[in-house]
């Protein structure tokens, strides 16, 4: 059985889906945003810078008689002639292309600051129009804090009415929920469809008192009709055995019709037991089964092996008991000779030929039942013990695939725990654990 995948409550999950969506939301608007503005800032400041350097040239060109710079407040214009390109300071001369370049230079308090430089160069003039843009870095600095600070204040506020619409929305679900909660700790049945509004949640409150309620009534029926049954057994059940123990104490009977009375013993007390388990089964949702009762788990499976011997027949299987250390369990014997004997029987009427080993304590307050015949396949193991599934060895042998199913569910009420597995050297391996509830 796979682990139950882990998910979160619905309500965190509208949470935290609503939180997202406006975090998420806000941060693209403040990325579109920054992207824009300098974007759109940047081409603006390079077509400006662009325009006015080559309006410096043109001027330069009209007034020839002055090669030195020339100030103006904005910008910072530096002009040379052919003639005095080798005067263009070192660090300059990588800027021979015309374009708008980043740099950084010394402003006029010293510092280096970030500047964008205009140039132009043909083969008359190398011109550089220089213009300070620490005002837009830090603008943009000052913007992205803001845009920041929008995106935190507005996830935060995203969180708060995801959480005040979540337990709007959720409401009705919740409440839903917990009597339905409060139904399964109390065990006492109360419709739920009263309590909610003709919506979603009402149909659904109304489907699940519905289905609980077919459903009650069905185990109601079911435990009825098994605690019936198994009471109505009981008396021809005590018939026959009575009869057939006067029977077996007369002196006038022959030892093959003796024989066959000492099989109708064994098959009333194997009816007994499991109308005595399956009366346990009907009553297990009203009381826990433990009244005190203690077994020697050894002579149940002794008597059980006497039972199911005739599911052997002629075949040649040597049966071999092994105890190896006792086992009291805190169970009616009539359980436990139910659970067994189903291990059991199942190995006699699967073997052919070869051996069954029953071994009593071999791990503290453990029974195994191998057996050397056809075997399972491991990926069945836990499929066998299903309501009315067989494996593929069962072919050609009577049963409905109740036994099992039985046995299972014996171990559920009990707090046992019984698993099949193939036997190295062939076969099958039962284990019935018996160790949660021993005494």
């Amino acid at each position: 059985m796979k682990p139950a995948k882990f998910r979160r409550r619905l309500r965190s999950r509208i949470i935290i889906s609503f939180a997202l969506f406006g975090f998420g939301l806000t941060a693209l608007f403040a990325v579109a945003t920054l992207y824009m503005r300098a974007r759109l800032e940047d081409q603006l400041v390079n077509n400006d810078l662009q325009r006015m350097v080559t309006n410096f040239v043109d001027f330069k060109r009209e007034h020839r008689n002055d090669d030195e710079p020339w100030k103006i407040t904005r910008y910072d214009p530096w002009i040379w002639g052919a003639a005095k390109f080798a005067n263009v300071p070192f660090e300059w001369r990588q800027f021979d292309q015309t374009g708008v370049y980043e740099i950084e230079k010394p402003g006029s308090e010293g510092k280096l600051r970030p500047f964008k430089v205009a140039v132009y160069k043909d083969d008359e003039y190398w011109a550089m129009l220089f213009y300070d843009v620490s005002t837009q870095k830090l603008s943009e600095r000052q913007l992205f804090t803001s845009l920041t600070f929008a995106v935190l204040l507005f996830g935060i506020l995203a969180l708060l009415i995801g959480r005040w619409l979540s337990r709007r929305v959720m409401s009705p679900v919740t409440d839903l929920a917990q009597r339905i909660r409060t139904l399964r700790q109390t065990r006492k049945p109360e419709p739920l469809g009263p309590h909610f509004a003709d919506d979603e949640v009402g149909e659904l409150a109304v489907a699940f008192d519905d289905y609980a309620k077919r459903l009650t009534s069905i185990v109601v029926r079911d435990r009825d009709f098994n605690a019936d049954v198994s009471h109505e057994l009981r008396t021809p059940l005590a018939v026959i055995s009575g009869t057939t123990e006067l029977l077996l104490a007369s002196d006038k009977i022959d030892d093959k019709i003796r024989e066959r009375l000492k099989r109708i013993e064994r098959a009333a007390k194997q009816s007994t037991e499991l109308t005595n388990a399956l009366l346990h089964l009907s009553r297990s949702e009203r009381s826990a089964p433990n009244d005190g009762e203690t077994t020697d788990v050894a002579k149940v499976v002794e008597q059980v092996i006497d039972v199911y011997r005739s599911h052997i027949g002629r075949k040649p299987i040597d049966v071999h008991l092994e105890v190896e250390q006792p086992i009291e369990v805190v169970a009616p014997s009539s359980v436990i000779a139910v659970a067994l004997g189903n291990l059991i029987g199942n190995a006699f009427k699967y073997t052919q030929k070869g051996d069954v080993i029953i071994t009593v304590g071999a791990k503290r307050g453990v029974v195994t039942v191998e057996d050397s015949g056809p075997g399972i396949k491991q990926e069945d193991a836990d499929k066998l013990f299903q309501r009315g599934v067989r494996g593929e060895s069962s072919e050609g042998t009577s049963g409905a695939g109740l036994g099992l199913a039985i046995v299972i569910r014996l171990c559920e009420l009990y707090d046992w725990k019984v698993s099949l597995a193939p036997r190295p050297q062939g076969g099958a391996v039962a284990t019935l654990d018996f160790r949660l509830r021993a005494s």
